[in-house]
């Protein structure tokens, strides 16, 4: 039996991700939802979601006694973060002026606002919210299948500035190019919510769930 720990730390859409998880999982392979740091550290893999403010999400991972058990699976086990999930592999941010996990070098700043203007000259909105385009930086098993340039769905106002560009693995276009999917050794990470994206975000999740770095 192999074991999907979603962290359960209060934010986010648990319930789609485990579902989307479910739908793409290999026969024997339990999907699991959990606020237990024993459990994340007995699974074979970790899934780390997350909406909302980065304040609240980093003050509630460590509420429930859950920020040492996701630093330890970011080092050793295969890891995705998606959204919320992403920002906090980094360290300073500026919402809410809080410091994330610092487990990447890099900060998590906001749309700068002077830039937000579409091509056609109209002013973009912030938070970036729908459909948008993802540029894959690197090869990687994670785009395994997924076209280069898919669809995938987003929403938030802040993203990540990674210190190193080798750890790019997408980028996206909203007033300005930013990062949108990282990739170092055990650790994958996205802004967009594959839960959320159709058959490409199902077949990005199918692949973290066969993938063996």
């Amino acid at each position: 039996m192999s074991i999907v720990a979603v962290v359960d730390y209060g934010m986010g859409n648990l319930r789609s991700v485990a579902k989307a998880l479910e739908h793409e999982a290999p026969a024997g392979t339990q999907v699991l939802v959990t606020a237990d740091a024993a459990a994340i550290a007995a699974a074979d893999r970790v899934v780390v979601p997350g909406q909302g403010a980065m304040p609240d999400c980093m003050r509630e991972l460590s509420a429930r006694g859950l920020r040492e058990a996701v630093i330890r699976a970011a080092a050793e086990k295969p890891f995705l973060g998606i959204c919320v999930g992403l920002q906090m592999l980094f360290g300073h941010a500026e919402e809410g002026d809080v410091t994330g996990l610092d487990i990447l070098p890099g900060r998590v700043p906001r749309f700068p606002a002077t830039a937000m203007v579409a091509p056609d000259g109209g002013r973009l909105k912030v938070p970036h919210m729908g459909w948008n385009q993802v540029q894959q930086v690197e090869a990687h098993p994670l785009w395994s299948g997924i076209e280069d340039g898919g669809r995938f769905y987003f929403v938030h106002s802040y993203y990540v500035e990674p210190q190193s560009p080798d750890i790019i693995a997408g980028s996206t276009m909203y007033g300005i190019p930013f990062t949108s999917a990282i990739a170092h050794a055990n650790i994958f990470a996205v802004q967009f919510h594959p839960e959320k994206s159709a058959q490409a975000g199902l077949h990005l999740l199918s692949n973290f769930l066969r993938w063996t770095p």
